[in-house]
């Protein structure tokens, strides 16, 4: 009975042994598959990530500012004093109608000779320009637009380079940067910095809008908006708009826009339609500081001007229009400028930004103040800091290491 219940001793560790090397290369098999797993897992997030990356910030050094062109009232041409003519006594008393055909003659010769500046105007002629002259003078907006316009006609002139009738030349340059300080509010009143900077590198272009919601060293919120494309006629062509943004206790958030020759594709992967003139949330400001630049006449109190802007998450008719002239205190000094506020877009959407801007001719049209507003209660508020800084050396000459384009 013993001998057929036990199992001999070298029998059970031998089956033990070999369940126990089972288990070990069913685990080492496992353990492999994941790992293999894991690591291509983590080449496809690698590729995501390169294919997602925020473009590479261009470097430049900037040294010099944009000084104010403070308008000049335009000083009266100095007219020279015309003198009678000097008539001639003839040794003999002569008639009255010799005397009178000899000064006419010598005041016609004298008319001739003088320069036409100097010719006082006949009072048939003077009553005509009066009748035509505006009723009142013109506003201090009208000698600001006027001397921004009459700036860049002189630096036209200087280059040799002829205006076309009714559009003012206009030169892109290598690189500008606006600061800003920032305030608001925010589940409470906020503080912080900003800057809109412009970069041009041959016809290529890349346009950075930084926020900083907080301290530099601990932010509530940073964010970085980067637009890159072209630069043509009329005026800039983006090729694509990212959005990075960083939120203290929230994960952080990539949205990119991609604009193709027919199509718009939005961060939520819709797409649509490309329009003529289309825009982004960074490329927006540069664009009109273009179109107010060629056409001054644009920025009047009254005027309305517009295109189609892409944003993240939908794409519109965007219309902008000029509310007001004002003028605002900066660090250094009273600057001139226009406000310009979006016209409402019906139905407006939850949690939906708009943009206010104010526009400086006397700072080459650039935005010298920009409120964004999601409701009365959110809203940051941006004011020129300084003033706007320059390139010390156009950017073209750099290597062409600064690229917009991607680097695989």
């Amino acid at each position: 009975m013993d001998r057929r219940l036990s199992v001999p001793a070298h029998r059970g560790a031998t089956a033990l042994t070999r369940r126990r090397i089972a288990w070990l290369l069913l685990v080492t098999v496992v353990a492999l598959l994941h790992l293999a797993a894991t690591y291509e897992l983590a080449e496809r997030m690698a590729e995501f990530d390169l294919a997602n990356a925020m473009p590479k910030r261009i470097e430049v050094a900037y040294l010099r500012t944009i000084e104010p062109e403070r308008a000049v009232a335009a000083a009266p041409v100095p007219v020279a004093k015309q003198t009678a003519p000097k008539v001639r006594r003839p040794a003999k008393a002569a008639s009255a109608s010799a005397a009178t055909k000899l000064a006419a003659a010598e005041a016609s010769a004298s008319a001739a000779e003088a320069p036409a500046s100097a010719i006082e105007p006949v009072p048939a002629l003077a009553t005509a320009d009066a009748a035509l002259a505006p009723a009142s003078a013109p506003d201090e907006s009208d000698r600001r637009l006027a001397s921004a316009g009459a700036s860049k006609a002189a630096s036209a002139a200087r280059a040799g380079t002829p205006a076309a009738s009714g559009v003012a030349s206009f030169e892109w340059p290598g690189a500008t940067r606006v600061s800003y300080l920032l305030t608001g509010n925010y589940r409470g009143e906020v503080s912080g910095s900003a800057q809109v900077e412009w970069i041009r590198i041959d016809d290529r272009y890349q346009v950075n809008l930084d926020l900083v919601v907080g301290a530099e060293f601990a932010p509530i919120i940073r964010r970085r908006m980067t637009s890159e494309g072209t630069i043509a006629p009329s005026g800039l062509v983006p090729e694509r708009y990212d959005e990075d943004t960083e939120m203290v206790m929230r994960e952080r958030r990539r949205m990119s826009v991609v604009f193709e020759n027919d199509a718009v594709i939005l961060a939520n992967g819709e797409r649509r339609e490309r329009l003529a003139g289309v825009q982004d949330t960074a490329s927006q400001f540069i664009q009109l500081t273009y179109m107010f630049s060629i056409q001054p006449e644009l920025l009047r109190v009254g005027n309305v001007v517009g295109f189609p802007l892409a944003l993240p998450r939908t794409m519109d008719n965007y219309a902008y229009e000029v509310v007001d002239d004002e003028q605002l205190v900066t660090p250094f000094g009273t600057v001139g400028a226009f406000h310009l506020k979006p016209r409402p877009q019906l139905p407006r959407r939850p949690n939906q930004l708009t943009a206010e801007l104010w526009i400086a001719p006397e700072l080459r049209f650039l935005p010298i103040r920009i409120r964004i507003e999601q409701d009365a209660a959110t809203y940051i508020d941006l004011m020129i800091a300084k003033k706007p800084e320059i390139a010390a050396a156009d950017p073209t000459a750099a290597p062409r290491v600064a690229s917009t384009r991607r680097t695989p």
